[in-house]
């Protein structure tokens, strides 16, 4: 971003009174990587969650070519006459090469995106799998604040495995064409397991074809979800003609309806912001691991500095290791236990909470087990499988 921003109480302020300029400029700071961007991107959101959780969030996916943005831009203009204002979240693949993305989504929904009612955002998914950007949760907060409903995100092309839009939505959508596939690709686990609605696209080429995969679908459905299929929904449509597509509006909002009925939205709320805090954790993970990797030895480093400040490691030193180890008081053992637990594979030994004289003799022996293990294995994820209980590592 090369041009200044303004403050966050300013940008706060736009979002809510729905200035589109604003709001682009908000998702633009929740989506920036740069540290000081998210520092200012977390005061946003804090400023912005009251005003969010009102809008219906519908995600819309499917293969590449099934006609995702001609459908939703549609289904946008439709949403409009019916006096909503709905919000487009349209990911688009980065080259893995360049990095670069074309965003070609918007250009498709030419009469959707210049509608003042509406707002549409093309965004990369900067390397980020499961059909989305890492991002896109933040987006739909500011999407919300600024009155936008509902809320609308598609996703890039995806095959069967990317359902990561599925947990920040109230109603999934997949799309797929007529003479896709046998009946045998509607059992396959994945994306149609976790799919609201399924809808048959681009109905009005070939109508027998569309009728015929309904139908395979239904009873794909049946054999996969068994009791649950009842509720599953299959639709022909087509985003060229406008065909079935108030019928699929309708679909969602008898979806949303029975969710809250059922309790079922709160909770699925619930866990889309487990998934997001899991995500946030994650990506912060990552962010330190690679600052401290673009220094060559600095997470080895760190790791034998943690290692030196345990007492039973610092008595003497593990064979091979080139650093001299330090302590106090051997307060850290189960620490060290639980710690070499956590690298070594299943059953190198087992792990004992008790605090009887017996156990401290069998914590003491494991830790002198520990002792032997050459320091590089410090730096691993995993030792040799042949390693046992009483054995010394046989390193190669």
């Amino acid at each position: 971003m090369n041009r200044a921003l303004p403050s966050v109480a300013d940008l706060a302020e736009g979002v809510r009174l729905s200035d589109r300029a604003s709001v682009g400029r908000a998702i633009t700071l929740v989506e920036s990587a740069l540290p000081a961007h998210r520092a200012l991107a977390g005061e946003l959101l804090t400023a912005l969650i009251p005003l969010t959780g009102h809008a219906a969030r519908v995600g819309i996916t499917g293969v590449p070519g099934v006609g995702k943005s001609t459908l939703i831009e549609a289904l946008g203009m439709q949403l409009i006459a019916a006096g909503k204002r709905p919000a487009v979240l349209a990911i688009d693949p980065s080259s893995p090469i360049t990095g670069g993305s074309i965003l070609g989504d918007k250009t498709r929904m030419g009469q959707l995106s210049v509608d003042p009612r509406a707002f549409v955002r093309p965004s990369p998914t900067g390397g980020t799998l499961g059909g989305a950007h890492a991002r896109t949760r933040e987006a739909i907060l500011v999407c919300e604040a600024a009155g936008y409903d509902p809320i609308v995100v598609e996703t890039v092309g995806v095959g069967q495995s990317e359902v990561a839009v599925a947990d920040m939505v109230d109603a999934f959508v997949v799309l797929l064409l007529p003479n896709a596939g046998d009946d045998l690709q509607g059992i396959k686990k994945g994306i149609l397991e976790v799919a609201d609605i399924l809808a048959i696209n681009k109905a009005d080429i070939d109508p027998a074809a569309a009728r015929r995969a309904r139908r395979d679908l239904d009873a794909a459905l049946r054999l996969l979800r068994g009791a649950r299929a009842a509720g599953s929904t299959v639709l022909e449509l087509s985003g060229a003609t406008g065909l079935g597509l108030p019928a699929l509006w309708d679909a969602v909002e008898g979806h949303l309806t029975a969710q809250r009925a059922s309790g079922a939205f709160e909770a699925r709320r619930t866990s889309g912001l487990l998934h997001w805090t899991r995500s946030l954790i994650e990506g912060e993970v990552m962010t330190r691991f690679f600052a401290a990797a673009s220094d060559p030895g600095a997470i080895q480093a760190r790791w034998a500095a943690r290692v030196m400040k345990v007492p039973a490691l610092a008595a003497r030193p593990p064979a091979g290791a080139t650093q001299t180890m330090t302590g106090t008081r051997a307060s850290r053992r189960r620490l060290v236990i639980r710690w070499v637990a956590s690298r070594l594979p299943p059953g190198v030994f087992s792990l004992t909470t008790t605090t009887s004289a017996p156990s401290r003799v069998r914590s003491w022996r494991k830790i002198r087990f520990f002792r032997s293990v050459p320091s590089h294995w410090l730096m691993t994820s995993h030792a040799p499988s042949s390693v046992t209980e009483g054995s010394k590592p046989q390193v190669g």
